[in-house]
């Protein structure tokens, strides 16, 4: 039997409606649903799937009804699968989840009759090194920062490339990003907007203290190397904008491209500049 696993963005209180109709759309074609935690609670069902354990039971599609915070923890759970994502847009800005709530049914429609767009976006993998031992390791669809925490003061950090010194600098934090996640807390530090085509990473520094460090396109291959070369205070890695872990004084965050892929489904080529035009209003006065 086909099955649809479903995550919901919590604390939405329209996804009730929008999630019943769409159980009745999926029992009319025959297909079984799985739902995560917050789905479950919207329409009291039994026995919900916490989403890391989602993918083992190999659903066909996973619908993502919320913003692209839901999205990217779907993201992160389906990374080493090839399961395609249905996201609609319940969220305000919505980069990823670019279909909106009136196109849900036209999408999954062209899905049924395989005339759907399943657009393969690439991963980061990061790991957290102290002592030489890798701590923990994730695979990130936007981004990884090194930031600090609570108190106004900058941290210093040393960037390798590929085992090549580029600087040790001052700075708020650094970013480490996808293609995607340029449009992310990249493009707020002014960092440069990559096609999610392109097979790349960039290096952004936040507020750096120094007129001469600015961010960096690099080969999608090369291993990017951040080193905690001064703690002002708290200095956290965070995964997504949703995993943080606290660094401490000389840990290492190497990141590289990741071997898994997340593949996003689409009713037809959206393209990333009408995305720019519509979220960001580019072009207009």
């Amino acid at each position: 039997m086909l099955q649809a696993a479903i995550i919901s963005k919590p604390q939405k209180p329209e996804v009730a409606g929008i999630l019943r109709d769409l159980i009745a759309w999926l029992e009319a074609r025959h297909y079984h649903y799985l739902l995560d935690p917050d789905s479950a609670a919207y329409i009291d069902a039994p026995n919900p799937i916490e989403r890391i354990d989602l993918p083992t039971h190999k659903p066909n599609l996973v619908i993502v009804l919320g913003g692209d915070g839901t999205l990217l923890a779907a993201a992160r759970a389906f990374a080493r699968t090839t399961t395609p994502i249905l996201s609609v847009n319940l969220g305000s800005l919505g980069f990823l989840t670019e279909i909106p709530l009136s196109d849900l049914y036209t999408t999954l429609e062209a899905w049924c009759d395989n005339c759907a767009e399943v657009e393969v976006r690439s991963m980061m993998h990061a790991e957290h090194i102290r002592d030489g031992e890798v701590l923990r390791q994730w695979d990130a669809l936007n981004d990884v920062v090194i930031a600090k925490g609570t108190i106004a003061r900058m941290g210093d950090y040393t960037v390798e490339i590929d085992s090549q010194l580029v600087a040790t600098f001052r700075a708020d934090g650094v970013i480490v990003s996808t293609p995607t996640g340029s449009t992310a807390y990249n493009l707020a530090a002014n960092g440069p907007i990559v096609m999610p085509s392109v097979n790349a990473m960039l290096v952004t520094p936040i507020c750096p203290h120094l007129l001469t460090i600015r961010p960096i396109v690099t080969p999608g291959e090369s291993t990017v190397s951040v080193h905690v070369v001064g703690v002002p205070n708290e200095i956290y890695l965070t995964v997504d904008g949703q995993e943080a872990v606290p660094l401490a004084l000389d840990d290492y965050v190497h990141c590289h491209r990741s071997e898994s892929s997340v593949r996003l489904l689409r009713s037809r080529p959206n393209g990333l500049f009408s995305v720019l035009r519509s979220k960001l209003k580019w072009g207009e006065r």
